[in-house]
C-alpha cells in the first residue's frame, strides 16, 4: 500500500512539474502581441484624434483585445437544434421582384438589387455597393436579380464594405469591370489582394482606414467609417482585410451604407461627426442564433436603435430575404423591424423596398 501511495505521489509531482513547465514556457517564450495602427497615408482623416485601425499580429481588430476566428461557435451552431426550425420550414415569405430596365433617368435615387447590393445615384454620380449577382458558396439566391447583370453600366464608383462572400463576389465584379472599364473601387485597407483575377487586377483601387475620406473627382464626398465585424474568405486569411461602412455626402443629402455590423457606440460617434443622416441603409438579418451572430450582426431592434443613434430620417433595410444565412425565418427580420417602427410611432420613416424597386431621393 505504501509503495502504491508513493507511486501516486511521484506521478502527481511529475504532472504538476510538467504542467508548471509548460506554463512557464508559454509565458516566458510566447510571442508578444505586436500592436500596430494603420491608415492610408495618402488619404485625409476626418477624426482628429484617430490613430488608425488596430492591427494585432498582422490581423485587423475591432479593438485592442485580439479576436480569434469563431470556429468553435460555428461547430456549436451546427450541433445545436434551431428552436425556430419548424417555423422556418413553414415560412412562405419571399421578397417581390420588380423588373429593372436601363438606362436609368438622372434623378437622385436608390435601387435595391438584393442583400447588400444597391445602385445609389446622387448628384449625377452612380455608385454600386457590395455587388453579388448570383449564388455564393453553399448558399443560393432566394430571389432573382431584377435585371440582366450585363445591363448595369455607367457605374462611377464601386464600394466594397468587406471580404465575405455575400458582399464580395468575384464573378459579379468581373461582369461589372468588363461593362464599366472606368469604374473606380473604394475599399477597406488591404482589399487590393482580393482583386487578383486577370480581369480585376486592372481596376483602379483606393484603400481607406476608418474615418478616412477617399479622393473623389466628382462633387460628392465618400468617407470610410467603422463597422463592428470581421473578415475572411478562406482558411488562412482571417481579418487580413479591414471592414467598414460608408457615408456618401452629396450637395443636399447624406446617405449612410452600413455594410455589415453588430450594434455599438460607433453609430452615435458617426452622428456626432456628421450630424443627422438623411438616408440610412442598415442590415437587419442574419442574427440567429444570438451566441453566434450578435458580435457581428444586428437584429432588427438593434438596427432600429442604430437608425435613431444616427438621427436618421429614412431607414432602408437590407441584408435579409436574398440569402438564407442564419436560423431565423426569412420574413422575420422585416416583420420585427416594422413592429419596432410602429411601436416607436415612426413607421413612415421605414422604406421597405422590393428587389428592383427605385426609391427617389427628394
Amino acid at each position: 500500500m505504501g509503495k502504491t501511495k508513493n507511486r501516486i505521489i511521484k506521478l502527481a509531482i511529475f504532472f504538476v512539474t510538467i504542467t508548471a513547465g509548460i506554463f512557464i514556457y508559454i509565458n516566458l517564450f510566447k510571442r508578444q502581441d505586436m500592436i500596430e495602427y494603420k491608415m492610408n497615408p495618402d488619404l485625409d482623416c476626418v477624426k482628429s484624434d484617430w490613430k488608425g485601425n488596430i492591427v494585432i499580429n498582422g490581423r485587423f481588430q475591432n479593438d485592442t483585445i485580439p479576436e480569434s476566428a469563431p470556429a468553435w461557435d460555428v461547430v456549436k451552431w451546427k450541433l445545436t437544434k434551431n428552436p425556430q426550425r419548424e417555423e422556418k420550414k413553414s415560412e412562405v415569405y419571399r421578397l417581390p421582384v420588380e423588373n429593372l430596365s436601363f438606362p436609368l433617368d438622372s434623378s437622385n435615387q436608390i435601387i435595391w438589387l438584393g442583400h447588400a447590393t444597391f445602385i445609389i445615384q446622387i448628384d449625377s454620380v452612380r455608385i454600386i455597393t457590395d455587388p453579388v449577382f448570383e449564388n455564393i458558396p453553399a448558399n443560393k439566391r432566394k430571389v432573382s436579380l431584377p435585371c440582366d447583370a450585363d445591363s448595369i453600366v455607367n457605374i462611377d464608383y464601386l464600394l466594397i464594405s468587406h471580404d465575405h462572400h455575400d458582399h464580395f463576389n468575384k464573378k459579379s465584379l468581373e461582369i461589372l469591370s468588363r461593362n464599366n472599364p472606368s469604374m473606380k473601387a473604394l475599399t477597406p485597407l488591404n482589399a487590393r489582394r482580393l482583386f487578383d483575377t486577370d480581369i480585376l487586377k486592372n481596376v483602379s483601387i483606393q484603400e481607406a482606414g476608418w474615418y478616412q475620406e477617399y479622393r473623389i473627382e466628382d462633387e460628392i464626398r465618400i468617407i470610410f467609417l467603422p463597422a463592428k465585424h470581421w473578415g475572411r474568405r478562406s482558411l488562412n486569411d482571417f481579418n487580413k482585410t479591414l471592414w467598414g461602412s460608408f457615408l456618401i455626402i452629396g450637395k443636399n443629402k447624406k446617405v449612410f451604407f452600413a455594410g455589415d455590423s453588430a450594434y455599438g457606440e460607433i453609430f452615435k460617434d458617426i452622428q456626432e461627426l456628421f450630424g443627422e443622416i438623411d438616408i440610412c441603409i442598415l442590415p437587419i438579418g442574419a442574427y440567429s442564433p444570438e451566441f453566434m451572430m450578435s458580435s457581428s450582426h444586428m437584429n432588427p431592434e438593434e438596427a432600429f436603435n442604430a437608425f435613431q443613434d444616427l438621427n436618421g430620417k429614412i431607414f432602408i433595410p437590407m441584408h435579409y430575404g436574398t440569402f438564407d444565412l442564419s436560423d431565423e425565418p426569412m420574413g422575420e427580420p422585416i416583420r420585427r423591424l416594422v413592429k419596432s417602427g410602429t411601436d416607436n410611432n415612426c413607421i413612415e420613416n421605414i422604406k421597405e423596398l422590393t428587389i428592383g424597386q427605385t426609391f427617389i431621393i427628394e
